[in-house]
């Protein structure tokens, strides 16, 4: 593993790029004329870095990892962490936001998931076998990085291979691994046939796993199979560039014991066209994709069923995502144009009463389409500056919906249908965005950094359209049964950051602190509908559910603030030190309560050894209790816990390498915050309500193979 930090002071950009060649590193290099170490490698791991206005590349040692789960990467970059309701169900978290609020792109495409509680986020799209890179926006993300980064921006890319010689070449890679912790398995392979116009590729991959263990017992469940099937065909000619994807992406049988329902299916199309246009003094691109996905889950087929056939639960969803973009990019400015439009269907049934059906969500429609500028300024004095603006209109609308006569015998149903059907459910906001960022060299080795800036964010349909109250809340696993709000006010973000990028000799520093308050931020409050109030207790006594009182998605006002730092210190040629640290709080700013399901203060903590033909890194995560919890959302504390990983890899030849791992060394018995808790009965290791279990100790192998 490598990180750089390359010169571009508007953009601070973490990359996770699976490199696919012979590849040459040095150690720290900068102005101070540091001393440079070459050492040859071959098909290395790296995460970029790029941001500031000094030119750094810092050298460290590779890490292995058979996770299915891109999201997972995120908890080595300052300020990030993950969302995790399941093995494929990671969620971008940046310093405390995350689901809607953080702008996580797969391959330049904006994915609506086709599930209403997020079994199928975004970056699910893009298995960590097939990643190429993974971007992160450090700090405030520029206005061209997405439609709505209130809370941060993301974007990863899937491995494309390159084009070749004119007379033509066939290149490709496998890749195998296994992971004993829950027999989890990977098998991938992509193969490329390119020359210097034409490229075509053609990939697959299959992974699956059982339930996984911890050193008290197994959490189930937690088993999955994912397959993927990946074509591409690339043309160039000249300074124009026209690449063309699809990809059939299948799950089957997956665990998500924070939800109430398991994965039965996701079965997902996705089509990409993108056209690039590079000038002499001018760069055009343009994208347009697509996507289709059809969601089936269940509260049956994995875990143990109720025990009243009354409260068997299916849930067929599906989500229609169209999207385009298109960006000029010319004497220092940035202009961009940028529309996406997604559709989401979602019935309840039982399969023991065929009568039985809820319209949770009919045609519910969400519309973005946006423009934007943005300017790079280099002034003499070394400074410079970012500045960019960007407009959105978002509209949203949702059709009649509609339950079956039993529910509706209810009249708390009824009134909330009524209700619902001759409400006015058409909104459009029309948001507003800007960002200025600041770079000064104060001294060699020095730059001081800050930035201001305004982010916004409409809500999204779960939070407009749930007219009945579910636990349909794009994955926030609380437990709690919620019901929408049409008339949501955008939420309104005014950010400030500042830090300093300091190098001295071989020790490297990235501190920034930050402030962000939020104005109408939506938040679940006490439902104020009495019919929703009324149904939760009807549900109550004919069923012994046992739920809450329901929670509405409502307007209120809250704050962020913390500090995030990456840091380096190369000890020697072949041996270094590398970090992050990582401290956020979430505060309801109108009551005195805590935001719900902010990560806790942290510390990633790697030891590296690169040698010319073997790797090695001793790893530990550090996390500290976190008891600033939510007392709205019912949200328990969890204890501080340090987990250590081994990890090596040795080049067996120059296209072969073999990685061996242990996570988790001591079997350290932990609870991950962001894991959420156990709604699956009958489980004798884990109750139902208690925090989930983080994994045992795993032993890892990986094999890769690139020509």
């Amino acid at each position: 593993m490598i990180v750089s930090i390359q010169d571009r002071a508007a953009l601070c950009v973490v990359s996770l790029v699976l490199a696919m060649g012979p590849s040459t590193t040095g150690a720290a290099s900068e102005s101070a004329d540091i001393e440079k170490a070459d050492i040859e490698r071959a098909d290395i791991e790296e995460i970029v870095v790029r941001g500031d206005l000094d030119s750094r590349v810092i050298e460290l040692s590779e890490t292995v990892d058979v996770s299915p789960d891109s999201a997972a990467l995120l908890r080595k970059v300052a300020g990030a962490n993950v969302v995790s309701n399941g093995p494929l169900t990671g969620m971008a978290q940046y310093r405390g936001m995350s689901r809607f609020r953080v702008s996580s792109q797969v391959d330049g495409a904006v994915i609506s998931p086709g599930g209403p509680n997020w079994m199928d986020p975004p970056l699910s799209y893009a298995p960590a076998a097939n990643l190429e890179t993974l971007e992160v926006y450090r700090g405030i993300a520029p206005v061209s990085a997405g439609q709505e980064t209130i809370g941060g921006a993301v974007n990863a890319s899937t491995w494309s291979g390159e084009f070749a010689d004119p007379e033509g070449a066939f290149s490709g890679r496998a890749r195998t691994g296994y992971q004993t912790v829950n027999a989890g398995w990977l098998a991938s392979a992509a193969l490329v046939l390119a020359n210097d116009s034409h490229r075509l590729k053609l990939s697959g991959l299959g992974e699956g796993g059982d339930d996984a263990e911890f050193s008290q017992g197994e959490i189930e469940p937690s088993e999955y199979r994912r397959d993927r099937y990946d074509l591409g065909y690339g043309f160039r000619r000249g300074s124009h560039t026209l690449q063309i994807d699809y990809a059939r992406n299948e799950t089957g049988d997956a665990g998500t014991a924070a939800l109430p329902m398991d994965i039965q299916f996701i079965d997902a199309d996705l089509y990409r066209l993108g056209w690039k246009f590079e000038g002499q003094s001018m760069e055009l691109e343009a994208r347009l994709y697509g996507s289709n996905i059809d969601h089936g889950m269940s509260n049956f087929h994995l875990r143990t069923p109720p025990m009243a056939g009354a409260m068997f639960r299916r849930n067929i969803a599906d989500a229609r995502n169209v999207g385009f973009a298109l960006q000029l990019s010319t004497a220092g400015w940035r202009f961009g144009v940028d529309g996406h439009d997604a559709r989401h269907n979602s019935r309840i049934d039982n399969p023991e009463n065929p009568a039985f059906f809820v319209d949770n969500f009919n045609d519910a429609e969400r519309r973005v389409v946006g423009v934007y500028a943005e300017r790079e300024l280099q002034f003499d004095s070394g400074v410079t500056l970012e500045i960019g603006a960007r407009y959105n209109r978002v509209s949203t609308n949702a059709d009649p919906v509609d339950a079956t006569p039993a529910v509706m015998g209810m009249p708390p149903a009824v009134a909330l249908r009524d209700t619902f059907n001759n409400a006015d459910r058409s909104r459009n906001d029309n948001n507003v965005d800007w960002v200025l960022k600041a770079y000064y060299p104060a001294a060699p080795g020095a730059v001081l950094y800050a930035g201001v800036a305004r982010k916004s964010r409409s809500a999204s349909h779960q939070e407009r359209y749930l007219w009945l109250p579910l636990q349909a809340t794009a994955g926030l696993a609380d437990g709690r049964t919620y019901v929408g709000n049409p008339g949501l006010d955008p939420e309104v973000a005014h950010e400030v950051e500042v830090g300093i990028d300091w190098q001295h000799g071989s020790f490297f520093a990235s501190p920034r602190l930050f402030y962000r308050r939020v104005n109408d931020y939506i938040q679940g409050t006490p439902a104020a509908p009495m019919p929703a109030v009324m149904f939760v207790d009807m549900m109550n006594a004919a069923n012994g559910t046992g739920n809450a009182p329901p929670l509405q998605f409502n307007n209120v006002d809250a704050v962020f603030y913390g500090a995030d730092i990456d840091w380096r210190y190369a000890m020697a040629k072949r041996w270094a030190l590398e970090g992050v640290v990582n401290i956020v709080r979430g505060e309801r700013d109108d009551i005195d309560d805590n935001l719900y399901r902010v990560a806790a203060p942290n510390a990633f903590t790697s030891l590296n050894y690169l040698g010319d033909q073997f790797s090695l890194s001793l790893e530990t995560f550090l996390y500290a209790e976190q008891d600033n919890v939510s007392a709205t959302n019912g949200e328990l504390t969890s204890d501080d816990y340090v987990l250590v990983n081994l990890k090596g890899s040795l080049q067996l030849a120059e296209q072969a390498r073999l990685s061996l791992g242990i996570d988790n060394l001591f079997d350290e018995n932990y609870e991950d915050h962001l894991a959420g808790v156990n709604r699956v009965r009958g489980n004798p290791d884990i109750a139902v309500g208690e925090r989930l279990p983080g994994h045992g100790r795993s032993f890892t192998a990986r094999f890769d193979f690139n020509w």
